[in-house]
């Protein structure tokens, strides 16, 4: 192992949870290694007056810490999975990901605990297109209203404003220790999981011969075969955070199992399906899924939202 090691990170008190829980994990391997993290701030932390959806582009929370990666200014970077594009740049990799917590939302709303209690036309605060798609699914009797920020922010402006609930990562707040601000964990069947929700992913350099050994205790096989199925469909929708997908795969007695669903940003429209197949073929499935589903009504509903096809290109 390298005499230093400097992990880069955003500032956010989860960014440097994860990031403090991979030096502990390589510190805890030789206790003779400096670790170091750096704060870098990403394009996603300088834009809060504006919609995810609006900002357009991939990597709005990874890009920063990926050039630095690549100049050789940190060896590594600790990422929520969710927030990485399925497309590296050249040069790059992911050299772990870490086990994976329960990877679904979380209701929070002290006054009224769940969803199926919240008053018509409640107002629910979400930064997620996902999370919108998928209430408004549920319930099209609620408003959802843009909500942006870090976690501990955005607990704030629940209680400092006239929302009535937001919606967060169940997998943040537990690592936060917030588990207590949970009111209701919503149902698979109601909200799908971004692709990689509740895992992390260390990034470093491809082939980097020193790194790369250090992060192998790090790594989760069974969390990297299920995110792998998940990553493959949203690359084949050419999706991110301005299209209303969720995904979740997951090892069951061997098999595994993953569910899709593609929504219209009113929730109007959605088709959900599922694959099962062996977990040595996760990205076959994958994409074999997606491609299944966009020809089953995908098309017309990513069409509706982006104007583009499963290509990237404009459709005829």
């Amino acid at each position: 192992m390298a005499e230093k090691l400097v992990i880069g990170t955003r500032g956010s008190k989860l960014a440097l949870w994860q990031a403090g829980y991979v030096a502990a994990c390589l510190k805890e391997q030789n206790s003779a290694v400096e670790v170091v993290l750096k704060h870098i701030i990403t394009t996603g932390d300088k834009i809060l007056d504006v919609p995810l959806a609006r900002i357009g582009g991939k990597g709005l929370f990874t890009k920063e810490l990926e050039k630095e990666l690549l100049s050789g200014e940190i060896d590594l970077a600790v990422h929520s999975l969710k927030d990485m594009p399925t497309e590296l740049p050249p040069g790059l990799a992911i050299g772990a990901i870490t086990q994976r917590l329960e990877p679904g939302d979380a209701l929070i709303s002290p006054r009224y605990r769940t969803l199926d209690n919240l008053p018509r036309g409640a107002r629910i605060g979400t930064s997620s297109l996902r999370r919108k798609a998928q209430l408004l699914h549920y319930r099209p009797d609620l408003i959802v209203t843009d909500l942006r920020g870090n976690l501990d922010t955005r607990l704030a402006k629940l209680m400092e404003t006239e929302l009535d609930a937001i919606v967060l990562a169940v997998a943040g707040l537990r690592r936060l220790n917030w588990d207590d601000r949970i009111t209701e964990i919503l149902p698979h069947d109601i909200c799908l999981p971004a692709v990689g929700q509740g895992a992390m992913a260390v990034e470093t350099r491809e082939n980097d011969p020193v790194v790369l050994p250090c992060l192998e205790p790090l790594h989760h096989r069974e969390t990297e075969e299920a995110v792998a199925a998940e990553r493959a469909f949203l690359s084949e929708l050419e999706g991110g955070c301005q299209v209303p997908i969720g995904v979740y795969g997951r090892i069951e007695a061997g098999v595994l199992v993953l569910d899709a669903a593609i929504l219209s940003v009113d929730g109007q429209q959605r088709i959900r399906d599922r694959i099962t197949g062996t977990p040595r073929e996760a990205a076959k499935l994958g994409t074999a899924l997606a491609q299944a589903m966009y020809e089953a009504g995908g098309r017309e509903i990513l069409a509706g939202i982006t104007g583009l096809g499963r290509t990237g290109r404009k459709e005829a």
